[in-house]
């Protein structure tokens, strides 16, 4: 009778443990996801698309965004359908690969300013 009850004890012991288990990893997901930014993209949004073949070959100054690309269709479920500015041809790629493109200033914005070198000293 005294073993039974050790069992049916162990047993309540277990169930709680996995009860607290879950709770933790609801606990835990909970806060992992609420840092997490969810992309919104809009059709005729302008997007950076990541270049995976960089992780074969990754260079420390190349970028690893290509484009800009148009957001030309979303899918549900996170795919998305981009044109192509040069090509004009459409593919489609996952969310995730992409970010919003944000044009900044233009090449024509900019004045060249040449330097002079500042006179050499003969001191040495």
């Amino acid at each position: 009778m005294e073993r039974k009850l050790q069992l049916q004890e162990l047993e309540e012991l277990r169930l709680d443990a996995y009860e607290n288990t879950r709770i933790y990893k609801e606990k835990t997901k909970a806060f992992h996801d609420s840092f997490i930014l969810r992309k919104q993209f809009d059709v005729g949004q302008k997007v950076l698309l990541y270049n995976s073949r960089l992780k074969l070959m990754p260079g420390k100054l190349r970028s690893r965004w290509i484009g800009p690309f148009e957001v030309s269709h979303i899918f549900p479920y996170g795919a998305v359908e981009i044109k192509s500015f040069d090509t004009g041809k459409t593919f489609k790629v996952n969310g995730h690969r992409l970010k919003p493109f944000m044009s900044g200033d233009t090449v024509e914005n900019f004045v060249d300013v040449a330097l002079a070198r500042p006179p050499q000293s003969s001191d040495g």
